[in-house]
């Protein structure tokens, strides 16, 4: 299963949930910083950012995708959760790999919230302030976000407090396993 949604919507709190329940997730970020890295680039929101471009320019929208399919056949478990999901071509790209047992699900959130988790996480790629979200939400609509959210099999709305929120997930999960 993939979670999919705008930036801090969410995802990674999802994916914590889904780790408190002994499943294993695979972190799309975790490549592409990894790349930064192996160019010799320091871990910034813009360096992210280019390198994530790039990828999708020379290797086509779905590469970072690709580069985690392996990783998720490697991982040995009857359910694996796939954070961070930035467009149709990515979704696609699974649903190819796994067919049927590929769950989408959409995170919903409102943009002040997702803005103050953003801004309140001091993720070392993150997000300084509300111009660079703002072109950190622009990027990540260009890669194709909200078609891939409109093509979930599930959505779940982040519109709540974080316990109400993590009983959503463990709820689906469970639903979905």
């Amino acid at each position: 299963m993939g979670f999919v949604g705008m930036p801090a919507s969410g995802k990674t709190e999802a994916a914590n949930v889904a780790r408190e329940l002994g499943i294993p997730v695979i972190e799309m970020g975790d490549i592409v910083r990894a790349e930064v890295k192996a160019r010799g680039l320091e871990v910034t929101e813009e360096n992210v950012g280019k390198v994530a471009n790039d990828l999708r320019e020379k290797e086509g929208m779905g590469a970072v995708a690709h580069r985690c399919v392996p990783c998720i056949k490697d991982a040995d478990s009857k359910a694996v959760v796939i954070d961070g999901m930035r467009g149709v071509a990515e979704a696609e790209v699974y649903r190819e790999a796994f067919g049927a047992q590929f769950t989408l699900i959409a995170i919903h959130a409102p943009q002040k919230a997702r803005f103050e988790r953003a801004m309140a996480r001091k993720r070392e790629d993150d997000i300084e302030d509300w111009q660079s979200f703002l072109q950190k939400d622009e990027r990540e609509i260009s890669w194709g976000l909200p078609e891939a959210m409109s093509m979930a099999d599930v959505s779940i709305e982040n519109d709540c407090t974080l316990e109400e929120f993590r009983q959503r997930v463990k709820t689906i999960i469970e639903g979905i396993i």
